[in-house]
């Protein structure tokens, strides 16, 4: 496979964020990452958290051109982020591929905005549930892992792009524990690019959100932490406390901890919730919120 590893269409993203942001003290002021000019107008496509409550964002090109941007869209089940350049990229386009096509074993390139590539090979298409109230049905697992892996292009043998990077974790492969790249498949974004050109966000309900970060430990799930004055806070959710049952149904992993809390309704819903705490059970009833009402809206640069 040869891919040209300094792909024009990968740009650098450079976003600052407000000390006082709802995110800014979990992911930072300043981030970079990289981001997949997908349109010929300058549409940017990168992982949603580079760019959520941005103030400024700053795109470079491997030419060492530099364009302002303004963030688009962040889509908080996929994870895509959506930027517009503010002035002329004039860089062509990468093709969109299809996710699902993608096989076990395939040799694919994963290349940042400064044209760091690393060739690698997928090892995984599976579920995926994050400690932030966040799961992917089958997110694409490639090894060996680029070190700069946020909002990077996940390209296959033929050029097009299969997805955008999200995390670097690790997972026991051929026996040995080792570092992985979890990338966001591409074939979740045709069906709400259309919502997030226009809208900004998806035009389905949101998601009742709890503020909940989690982690399942030997099938439980155990709260590590709880958003300051996120809805689990308000309703008395700890650290420690382990999510044993959501309304009737017995939890039995992260990823059903979130199916069982999203079946509640739109956000908003009340979410009756059964914790084990210093052995003692109990109830609590979590009034969800709409995570986004706690971002900083988009400016206009």
């Amino acid at each position: 496979m040869i891919i040209d590893p300094k792909l024009q269409s990968i740009v650098a993203v450079r976003a600052t964020i407000p000390d006082d942001a709802f995110t800014a003290g979990g992911l930072g002021t300043l981030r970079e990452g990289s981001g997949v000019v997908i349109s010929d107008t300058g549409l940017v496509l990168t992982i949603g958290y580079l760019i959520a409550e941005a103030e400024e964002v700053w795109l470079t090109t491997h030419d060492e051109r530099v364009v302002p941007a303004h963030v688009m869209a962040y889509d908080q089940e996929t994870g895509f982020g959506l930027l517009q350049a503010l002035g002329q990229l004039n860089l062509p386009a990468l093709e969109l591929g299809s996710s699902a096509d993608a096989a076990l074993g395939d040799a694919v390139a994963f290349t940042d905005g400064t044209g760091n590539s690393v060739q690698s090979k997928i090892v995984a298409k599976q579920e995926f549930a994050g400690y932030w109230e966040y799961l992917l049905d089958e997110a694409i697992f490639i090894a060996p892992a680029h070190p700069s892996w946020g909002g990077a292009a996940l390209v296959g043998a033929d050029g097009k792009l299969l997805g955008i990077g999200s995390l670097r974790v690790q997972m026991v492969h051929n026996g040995a524990v080792t570092d992985i790249n979890m990338i966001v498949p591409i074939d979740l974004l045709p069906p709400i690019l259309g919502d997030m050109l226009a809208k900004g966000q998806v035009s389905t309900p949101p998601r009742p959100w709890l503020g909940v970060f989690s982690a399942e430990s030997n099938g439980d799930v155990v709260v590590m932490s709880v958003a300051e004055n996120g809805p689990a806070e308000k309703a008395g959710l700890r650290r420690g406390d382990v999510i044993s049952d959501i309304r009737d149904g017995e939890i039995d992993s992260l990823a059903d901890f979130y199916r069982k809390v999203w079946s509640s309704g739109p956000a908003g819903a009340e979410v009756p919730m059964r914790i084990v705490r210093d052995g003692r059970d109990s109830w609590l009833r979590i009034k969800s919120a709409d995570r986004n009402s706690f971002l900083r809206k988009p400016q206009l640069q």
